[in-house]
């Protein structure tokens, strides 16, 4: 899966990553925590990894599915 880490020791609850992911991968658990509830919908576009204030987000360069072929 492209979310290779998500450190709960350093994650704030702030909910950026859950407001930025385009495949809406991330959810925020009752104790404030961000939790990659569908990994397997990433598309390891890095928004997450990016904008998290406290880099707790560690995306891969695969992807989870290939993207189709151009035609």
């Amino acid at each position: 899966m492209p979310i290779e880490s998500l450190n709960q020791e350093l994650c704030n609850g702030c909910g950026i990553c859950f407001g930025i992911c385009p495949e809406d991968v991330f959810r925020i658990t009752e104790d404030k925590k961000a939790v990659s509830k569908y990994p397997e919908d990433c598309i390891a576009c890095f928004m997450c990894e990016f904008a998290c204030p406290k880099k707790c987000i560690l995306v891969t360069k695969e992807r989870a599915y290939p993207l189709p072929s151009p035609i």
